[in-house]
């Protein structure tokens, strides 16, 4: 689904990431985990387009997106859920959601499994993206990249601030989208017994490297717990 291959990134004279190679499998969800400042968010924003890479490869769908806009990153099948959520707090939930249409044909609709994993967004179409809770925006930031059908969902941090209902929710969702094994999933999370629970393989950054990887099954034997400890 995604191979990414000896990508580099830097800010100023700073090597931030380090010739990063591996890939996340369609129907699968690859977790990948560091502590803070690592460059999970640099890996993230060069993936999405937002910065360029500086060497190295991107490969979706063995198509080279290494320099491709975010635009066409998302019309290629990239939803991003970023970390914030960032929706839009003066549209209705249901703006939101449309916004998610962006990439897709004008008849297009909000796909109903939307409302079947987020209830609540169903029960708040009209009331504003700022009036509802974190973890309620949490739910229609997810929704609104869903709305674009996307392959290949990155999920920055969504359990940061959200209380633990909803984090349920939400674990219950990504679980069932891999499950549907039409999508490949990518999710960066510090929360390590959310990651764990989720994960069908694993990715551990530290300065800018993958230090360590493995089947999420192995997680607890290989001590990737340790590994994010401050």
């Amino acid at each position: 689904m995604l191979s990414v291959k000896h990508l580099n990134q830097y800010y100023g004279g700073s090597h931030i990431l380090r010739n990063l190679s591996f890939e996340i499998p369609p129907g699968k969800v690859s977790v990948l985990l560091g502590r803070n400042g690592v460059g999970k968010s640099t890996l993230l924003r060069t993936l999405m387009g937002l910065i360029p890479a500086r060497t190295g490869e991107v490969i979706l769908f063995d198509q080279d997106i290494t320099h491709a806009k975010p635009y066409e990153r998302a019309r290629a099948g990239i939803g991003y859920v970023p970390q914030g959520r960032e929706i839009f707090a003066r549209l209705t939930v249901a703006e939101n959601l449309v916004m998610g249409l962006a990439t897709r044909p004008r008849s297009e609709r909000v796909p109903p499994r939307i409302f079947e994993m987020f209830p609540v967004l169903n029960q708040m179409l009209w009331r504003r993206g700022g009036d509802l809770s974190g973890g309620q925006q949490q739910q229609l930031a997810i929704g609104r990249a869903l709305a674009m059908g996307p392959k290949l969902l990155i999920l920055d941090e969504p359990t940061e601030g959200i209380q633990p209902s909803i984090i349920k929710d939400i674990e219950r969702a990504i679980r069932s989208l891999a499950a549907s094994g039409d999508m490949a999933i990518l999710l960066v999370e510090q929360y390590y017994d959310f990651a764990r629970s989720l994960a069908d393989q694993y990715l551990v950054m530290d300065r800018g490297e993958i230090v360590k990887r493995g089947s999420g099954a192995n997680m607890e034997k290989d001590g990737v717990k340790g590994l994010l400890a401050v």
